[in-house]
């Protein structure tokens, strides 16, 4: 007698049966192809629920942001004579650019120009060295690059109001006390930290075999900052440029502690200059808050793209 084969038994199903019998068990566990890709979307033409809430927080926000750019423009244009009479908040009746005309003859273009100057090399300066301190940092990974990172990023936790009185004694014992560039070099010094953070951490995400293939067909180290590093990093490089001049731009504690004379003045000291003994000026003053705005206002609008997106880029390791 032959053994018999239990596969073989009435009932039994066949061999092949089984693969089948899996499959289509595990078909079904899964479901239709496609469908958990199908699963968490909303249907095709199907009405999302408004968030009433965030409207209604976004239209305060943007209340709060617009309200006070609209009390300065409409004082700008008010007269002097009944200002503090009048409803603050209504456009007045009689606008008036005699405030322009105020600040436009009260060496406003000195100030602007002292503006200019210290901002410009400020931001030259930082960008300059910062780059190529970021370049290295992040392709020489030796023990001296390390630590110079280490010693930059300590700067972040130095307040600028706390070596105030050591940077007067400094620039006064080095005669460069009421001058342009004992405005120039602080602001040099505080802009570094936070410039090699973010151009370190964009260079870092630039890929390696980028810099192999430079490497392979002959280039120097300056030739690759030039031709791969900075074509590359310059949304980076546009958003440190905007931060730091904003920053420079709208200095107060170095120029009033670190200059005195009239003709080394900065915008933002110029206002004192619509401040009487026993009055303000307030349209004046305001007048001259709206132009010395205009200029980074203006950068502003050029580099707004490349801010955002260095803003948004460089940190994804």
């Amino acid at each position: 007698m032959s053994a018999t084969n239990p596969l073989t038994k009435p009932g039994a199903l066949p061999t092949g049966s089984l693969d089948t019998v899996s499959v289509s068990t595990a078909g079904s566990k899964r479901g239709r192809p496609g469908e958990h890709e199908t699963r968490g979307k909303r249907p095709r033409g199907a009405r999302r629920k408004p968030n009433i809430i965030g409207g209604i927080g976004a239209w305060i926000w943007l209340l709060i942001i617009v309200l006070p750019i609209y009390y300065i423009v409409i004082t700008s244009v008010r007269p002097q004579a009944g200002f503090f009479s009048s409803n603050q908040l209504i456009p007045p009746s009689d606008p008036t650019l005699d405030g322009y005309a105020l600040v436009l003859q009260s060496d406003f273009f000195l100030y602007l120009g002292n503006s200019v100057i210290i901002t410009v090399a400020s931001v030259a300066v930082t960008v300059f060295v910062c780059l190529m301190a970021s370049y290295a940092i992040v392709r020489t990974n030796s023990r001296f690059t390390r630590g110079a990172f280490s010693f930059f990023l300590l700067g972040l936790a130095i307040p600028l109001q706390a070596t105030i009185i050591p940077l007067f004694y400094m620039l006064s014992k080095a005669g460069l006390y009421d001058t342009l560039l004992a405005l120039i070099l602080p602001s040099i010094g505080f802009a570094v930290p936070v410039t090699v953070l973010i151009l370190s951490n964009f260079i870092r995400d630039i890929p390696k075999e980028l810099f192999e293939s430079m490497t392979v067909d002959g280039a120097s180290s300056w030739r690759t900052l030039v031709s791969l590093v900075l074509p590359l990093a310059r949304p980076a490089i546009v958003t440190v440029a905007l931060y730091n001049a904003l920053n420079v731009w709208n200095g107060f504690l170095f120029p009033l502690v670190l200059t005195q004379s009239p003709s080394n003045r900065v915008l933002p000291l110029s206002l004192w200059t619509f401040q009487g003994s026993f009055s303000v000026n307030v349209p004046a003053v305001l007048a001259a808050v709206v132009l010395s705005t205009l200029p980074i206002f203006i950068l502003y609008l050029f580099g707004r793209r490349q801010l955002i997106s260095g803003m948004t880029a460089g940190f994804s390791k």
